[in-house]
């Protein structure tokens, strides 16, 4: 029986300059952390990436912009990158991850071609107001309910070793499992020096356990390693493969590099894999 992997990019259509104080997160402006920041990328910009991402195996293609929510700028922009991208590339999943949106706005965003909308929890309920001051965990939520109501696929997970307990975990995966996602991203957190939180780095062993304890606790759903990958588990990161996970963000994040894709496939390939072509 072969193996298959779900293989998917991340374009970062804005960055930095967000006003919300996430304690994780290099892109807020309460932090000067060293990253790129710009407004916005041109629709060819974008779409020279997402033929990128196609050659590269990506089976979806993930549009990202900085900032609490989804104006109505930022919708036109998006509606109209996918309808672009939709055009030249439609084999390609297109994902979109906008922070809070309202159902109307999902609803357009479905209707210009987005397969799936991303909007992580990021940690449990509890421990939320420890991480974020500026806006709350239920808005989180209730944009995740938003984008079920609107026909979209739901892409949510979140992003471990930021202090949690054992029971926030537990807790964490609990709202997953309430939503049961299409797929759930699991980022593991890397300390920077321009965040306040300085815990240390997980261990592959932890990183896998926690792999391990989503799949199972979300039988249903496509658990997806993102962001951290090769800091934290390094030469062991395609054992994530037989740890619950069966897909794979290849390329850079947000604001960090990530493995050369070409390697990913290389290495992929000599272990047996093959790449998906759908969804299902």
């Amino acid at each position: 029986m072969s193996k298959v992997v779900m293989l998917c990019a991340i374009c970062n259509v804005s960055s930095g300059n967000c006003p919300e104080d996430c304690a994780y997160c290099t892109q807020s402006a309460h932090v000067k952390a060293d990253i790129n920041r710009y407004k916005q990328k041109s629709i060819e910009q974008i779409l020279k990436e997402a033929k990128m991402a196609k050659a590269n195996k990506a089976l979806g293609f993930c549009l990202v912009t900085s900032g609490r929510r989804l104006d109505d700028k930022k919708l036109e922009f998006i509606c109209q990158t996918a309808k672009t991208l939709q055009k030249e590339l439609p084999e390609l999943l297109l994902i979109a991850c906008n922070g809070s949106a309202s159902y109307e706005s999902l609803k357009e965003l479905k209707n210009a071609g987005i397969f799936s909308y991303n909007h992580n929890l990021e940690t449990s309920r509890e421990y939320f107001p420890k991480i974020c001051s500026t806006h709350s965990w239920d808005e989180r939520f209730q944009t995740n309910l938003n984008a079920k109501r609107a026909g979209l696929e739901l892409c949510c997970g979140g992003i471990y070793g930021l202090g949690e307990s054992n029971e926030d975990r537990i807790s964490f995966r609990n709202s997953l499992k309430e939503l049961n996602p299409f797929t759930s991203p699991i980022n593991f957190f890397i300390p920077n020096p321009a965040l306040k939180i300085k815990e240390p780095k997980l261990s592959a062993d932890e990183a896998l356990e926690i792999l391990r304890d989503s799949a199972k606790a979300l039988p249903n759903t496509r658990i997806m390693v993102a962001g951290g990958r090769e800091v934290i588990l390094g030469d062991r990161q395609y054992e994530i493969l037989e740890n619950g996970a069966s897909a794979i963000v290849v390329g850079d994040y947000l604001t960090t590099s990530g493995e050369a894709a070409s390697k990913d496939i290389e290495e992929l390939k000599k272990r047996g894999f093959e790449f998906a072509t759908q969804c299902h």
